[in-house]
């Protein structure tokens, strides 16, 4: 009857060779692989083998037991460490315990003691090697469901945004003069954006709200989002509720927060005149600002029912007007850049 169902690899630290000796014969006999060393540095090269249990001696001539069991563990996590010592090391085995260290025996070692001392250590580091390895596998699985929740989550995130952006573009289909604002003013507002110096993501929020800005137009009576002529005050304050309205139809989507706030602030103005909250200057939200103002270029530079479409740079220099009291300086002059961009990419396109 051995000590193992398998061979299992034992190495034996002891600068004593009358006591090494001994001791191999005794493990091999038990079916056990084994090894030996004299001193730490012996020892920090056989566990290249990998071990699974070091008899390990405290009173070793270049390092003693409290030095060396911690960088045995560092090298060789898990391992099964006994500890042999004299009957006055006993404190200093008990702190090799406190780093890591499974049992101590006191020498001379009694056989029989010394084969249940190593059951109990490999045992208990069979216990200790399978809580860790179910632990790896939980946090594996952890991080698999993490991953399977975020591309879940972002899946439908962008089923949301698509679905709104749906309900935009029905609305805006009903009236050939505003079909395809909302892209418009996205992609421009996005270009904007960059050219200010926003990372990836804060262009994408940009794009994000320009599509959404009008979805608040939803909860307007078609009669007056349709009329050709001047609105009455009354249909006017109606109009305006729209960015309220299109804040509140995303509220509850609440990874599009930055967003909402865009459209929310859409229509405030530089000088604190806008609406809904009268915000000014740099209180207004960046995404705001940005897309106000490419909104205004937009209606300039496309066809409407009381007036001509413009030409970019005519209108360019037609909002220059409006710096300082609806527009952000800093924005009309990424807008201007953009613009001018975009038409010498069309001439050379033409050319």
């Amino acid at each position: 009857m051995t000590l193992a169902d398998a061979p299992v690899s034992i190495l034996v630290v002891d600068d004593e060779e009358s006591i090494r000796g001994p001791l191999r014969r005794y493990l091999q006999q038990q079916g056990f692989d084994v090894a030996t060393a004299a001193t730490a540095d012996e020892t920090l090269r056989a566990l290249a083998a990998g071990p699974a249990c070091v008899l390990l001696d405290v009173g070793l001539p270049d390092v003693n037991g409290i030095e060396l069991v911690p960088r045995i563990l560092e090298a060789l996590p898990g391992t099964a460490i006994l500890m042999l010592t004299a009957v006055n090391d006993a404190t200093t085995a008990a702190l090799c315990m406190q780093r890591g260290a499974m049992d101590y025996l006191t020498k001379p070692v009694d056989l029989a003691v010394l084969g249940r001392a190593i059951q109990r250590a490999l045992a208990a580091r069979a216990v200790q090697l399978g809580e860790q390895r179910a632990h790896r596998q939980l946090e594996e699985e952890v991080a698999a469901r993490s991953a399977e929740l975020t591309r879940e989550r972002a899946s439908l995130e962008r089923i949301s945004i698509a679905t709104l952006e749906a309900l935009v573009n029905a609305l805006e289909a009903k009236d050939p003069f505003l079909r395809g604002h909302s892209a418009r003013v996205a992609d421009l507002s996005a270009m904007v954006a960059s050219e200010l110096g926003s990372d990836d993501e804060e262009v994408e929020r940009v794009r994000t709200a320009g599509r959404l800005h009008d979805i608040g137009k939803i909860g307007i009576r078609e009669d007056i989002l349709n009329k050709q002529g001047p609105l009455t005050d009354e249909e006017y304050e109606q109009v305006k509720r729209h960015v309220v309205v299109g804040s509140q139809i995303l509220s509850p989507l609440v990874h599009l927060q930055g967003v909402i706030e865009y459209v929310r602030g859409h229509h405030e103005r530089w000088d604190g005149l806008g609406y809904p909250d009268g915000l000014a200057g740099p209180a207004i939200p960046f995404g705001a600002r940005v897309i106000g103002a490419v909104e205004i270029y937009d209606a300039l530079t496309t066809s409407r029912p009381y007036q001509e479409k413009m030409d970019a740079h005519f209108a360019v220099e037609r909002l220059r007007d409006l710096i300082g009291s609806a527009l952000d300086p800093a924005v009309h002059r990424a807008l201007e850049r953009v613009v001018t961009q975009r038409q010498m990419l069309t001439f050379v396109d033409d050319g």
